[in-house]
């Protein structure tokens, strides 16, 4: 049985047998649950624990910049297991070493407003700010639950393979909104009328994401 099962398995059940313990040892005379919903008491409280657990420690090492969130890394192998579930809790889904692959995530402008389908919002890169790979990378929109937004154009992402338009200067809009944007529709990334999540992945990022010099630019809400 590997170190995994043994954390978010048999963990539990000893918070859960501990909590029951305590109760049956020192619990009420006329106490009338039963041991079975003693112990799935006790498995949830643990459960709800680690989770916990989990987050301080995911917190304790993120990296927050103009609203997006990041972790170095994740992926490698020599974490601790506390570590790698930590990324697992914050970052959904498979996640690759670094030099492989980065990811960011926001729910919040720059300005920590929640992120909504009520509103406009604009990612300016710089010329030569877009996020520098020897890949691709791409922004993708997600509900609040992290799910794909349905749209009219069918488009739950961008990236550099989309085609966007620079402005005469070289730098990049990226139109973020629930309506599409007029003359701008190429750099339209779809939102959903209410509450969602950003994610921003680079794969085989430059040394200047890996050694944290690069800066992802902010959501900005259109006034």
């Amino acid at each position: 049985m590997n170190r995994t099962v043994l954390t978010y398995i048999i963990g539990p059940l000893l918070i859960g047998a501990l909590i029951f313990g305590i109760r049956r040892i020192g619990g009420n005379p006329i106490h009338t649950r039963t041991i079975v919903s003693d112990v799935v008491q006790g498995i949830l409280a643990g459960v709800g624990l680690a989770f916990i657990t989990l987050l301080i420690i995911g917190n304790a090492h993120v990296t927050k910049v103009n609203g997006w969130t990041t972790m170095f890394g994740c992926g490698e192998p020599g974490n601790g297991l506390l570590r790698r579930a930590a990324c697992g809790v914050i970052f959904l889904g498979p996640i690759n070493v670094p030099q492989e692959a980065m990811y960011w995530t926001t729910s919040k402008d720059g300005v920590g407003h929640t992120l909504s389908g009520t509103h406009d919002y604009i990612m300016h890169f710089p010329p030569g700010g877009l996020p520098p790979n020897n890949a691709f990378w791409s922004l993708t929109m997600s509900d609040s639950k992290n799910r794909f937004v349905a749209n009219p154009i069918n488009r739950y992402s961008v990236s550099d393979r989309s085609g966007l338009v620079p402005n005469a200067d070289g730098s990049v809009d990226i139109f973020i909104q629930n309506t599409a944007p007029e003359e701008h529709e190429p750099n339209w990334l779809p939102a959903p009328s209410g509450k969602f999540i950003l994610w921003l992945r680079v794969y085989l990022p430059d040394q200047t994401i890996l050694d944290g010099e690069y800066k992802v630019s902010p959501v900005v809400e259109v006034q």
